[in-house]
């Protein structure tokens, strides 16, 4: 194992903040996988179900919101903690190689899973060589 595996990352908080809701909110980490007919993207966001999940795409920008009920947390006292309570923020900006009408999205035990699937045009095709 390499000391990388055994760190500890702490949640990054955004930036600026939105003051409607209350609690903190978070940068949601992500994985990014790619294949021929597309791309994967799963995102952490413990404590989010899909009632509280928003996913809008609004000029190329695609903006994922998660919501997390923080009363529910207000009077632990926690002897030892490493985990935030908080919102979730993430905006992406697609490019035009997506199929914006095809994208699909699910949420399995606080992991949102999006399937941004590769406009025709963007996938690799074969090209036939004829001989002269």
């Amino acid at each position: 194992m390499t000391d990388q595996e055994l760190s500890v990352k702490n949640k990054q908080e955004v930036s600026t903040q939105e003051g409607t809701r209350p609690g903190r909110t978070f940068v949601p980490e992500v994985d990014i996988h790619e294949t021929p007919e597309g791309l994967h993207l799963w995102a952490d966001m413990p404590g989010v179900d899909d009632k509280s999940l928003h996913l809008q795409l609004a000029d190329g920008v695609l903006t994922i919101e998660g919501q997390v009920n923080v009363h529910e947390y207000e009077n632990l006292a926690p002897v030892y903690t490493e985990y935030n309570v908080g919102n979730y923020l993430r905006r992406f900006t697609l490019s035009s190689d997506i199929d914006a009408d095809k994208i699909g999205a699910h949420v399995t035990n606080g992991v949102l899973h999006l399937e941004l699937p590769k406009a025709e045009r963007a996938k690799p095709r074969r090209i036939n060589v004829t001989a002269g």
